[in-house]
């Protein structure tokens, strides 16, 4: 994985590569305020409600063809000035990125008028980013952004375009969404600075390629990551209703704590705190990489991180049959790491929620359920962590040992549910569940 300290930015241009301090003559208060952990080579993944894509994206192997796609995010904080990263991750070929745009977005595709603002990475329109690396945008200023407290900004979307000059070979994504963004056709052009929602005909429920949105924030911000696997990521969490577990806490912490807080989510469906053991071409799951082999690239670079969320470790036991010391000892191995590398840093570790009786037969057998007890028995009393939030506890049946029968159906494509997933109402048990004090410390 590229190192990215947390004290430099890494902006990539044509021909030319600079390193600034964060605070340079670019801003005091830099902070993360949406992510999207990037985990594979398109189609490779798992995504929730996704549309056909053969219409996008004839070849996969081919990607992106002079095409443009506009991406809808959520920031969890505002600010007068945003930056983005476009990432080639899982590339094979250099991808050129130009007609790069952030606006606000008013309904579907369409970009709210006099708000889509060019972007530029070291001055230029168009950056090269080669196979394995990202680039970070100069700071754009959103102009409609007078007051980045005022509450009408509130779960407002941004709708982030750029172009695909020629074509992208193997395209990096972030599956699962849960939100509608949207793609040109293979051939249209550059269309980023059209507001209209007729240029952006196909929808989907993947980001492709942008996996960062930070703000310049009006004051020192702490970023608190949400870390985990699908439950993170929010699977059969409802469909562009921003449910997720951490999107009902980042609504607590807001309350509490106004915009000196952000909650930003680096889960990914499928993932496992160990496996695989390598990552990369020729060997991809769904999954994407080990959250051992992320930190750095989705916790540890982010500006302004002050508290990670750990919830992982159910898809070792029922994708990989991973022992439970083997995934114990890596949680171990990752909370030092994050302590080495972020000073000061809080870590909430999670205890695993019920996969019993699971429709998936990996994870719903009792040797699974056995090492998830062995497991929680660590997570309740290691003693490694800054706060335990108790996600079992919320969610069990105890009598069935399986997810609470009312939490079970689910909220993204309807039906019965997998006895894995919680539902929208599960989440809200999640995100109820924190003692807010422990997230944020004194």
């Amino acid at each position: 994985m590229p190192f990215r300290c947390r004290y430099l930015r890494t902006i990539f241009s044509i021909g030319l590569v600079f390193s600034l301090p964060a605070g340079v003559a670019l801003a005091q208060n830099w902070a993360a305020a949406w992510t999207a952990s990037s985990h594979g080579p398109y189609p490779v993944g798992n995504p929730t409600a996704q549309p056909e894509m053969k219409f996008a994206f004839p070849v996969p192997e081919r990607g992106a063809s002079d095409q443009s796609f506009r991406m809808i995010v959520r920031p969890d904080v505002w600010g007068t000035r945003a930056r983005v990263r476009l990432s080639n991750m899982f590339g094979t070929k250099p991808i050129t990125f130009d007609g790069v745009f952030i606006g606000l977005q008013a309904s579907g595709s369409a970009v709210m008028a006099k708000t889509n603002a060019p972007v530029t990475f070291g001055g230029a329109n168009a950056v090269i980013v080669e196979p394995g690396k990202y680039a970070v945008s100069d700071p754009a200023p959103l102009a409609f952004v007078r007051d980045p407290s005022d509450p009408m900004l509130a779960n407002r979307r941004l709708a982030v375009s750029f172009h695909i000059a020629g074509e992208s070979g193997p395209m990096t994504w972030h599956a699962k969404s849960l939100t509608s963004s949207y793609v040109t056709l293979p051939g249209a052009g550059s269309r980023g600075d059209d507001e209209n929602e007729s240029a952006f005909p196909q929808s989907t429920a993947s980001w492709y390629f942008l996996d960062e949105v930070d703000m310049d924030a009006p004051r020192p911000t702490k970023v608190v990551v949400a870390f985990g696997d699908s439950i993170t990521d929010g699977t059969a969490s409802t469909i562009n209703g921003d449910d997720r577990w951490p999107d009902v806490l980042g609504r607590r912490l807001h309350g509490a704590y106004g915009n000196s807080v952000a909650i930003v989510n680096q889960g990914i469906g499928g993932n496992q705190v160990i496996g695989p053991a390598t990552y990369g071409p020729g060997n991809v799951i769904p999954g994407g990489p080990s959250a051992l082999s992320r930190l750095e690239r989705d916790v540890i670079a982010l500006p302004a991180v002050s508290t990670v969320i750990w919830l992982e470790g159910i898809n070792d036991f029922g994708t990989a049959k991973a022992a439970a010391e083997e995934v114990i000892n890596g949680v171990r191995e990752g909370v030092k790491r994050l302590r080495a590398r972020i000073p000061g840093v809080r870590v909430v570790m999670a205890t695993l929620t019920s996969s019993l009786h699971a429709v998936n037969n990996t994870h719903g057998t009792p040797e699974v359920e056995q090492k998830r007890q062995a497991f929680n028995t660590f997570v309740r009393g290691a003693g490694i962590f800054d706060a335990v939030v108790d996600f079992d506890k919320v969610t069990i049946d105890p009598n069935s040992g399986e997810l609470k029968a009312e939490f079970q159906p689910n909220s993204s494509i309807g039906g019965p549910g997998d006895k894995l997933h919680p539902n929208r109402l599960g989440y809200q048990a999640m995100g109820n569940a924190f003692d807010l004090g422990s997230v944020i410390g004194n």
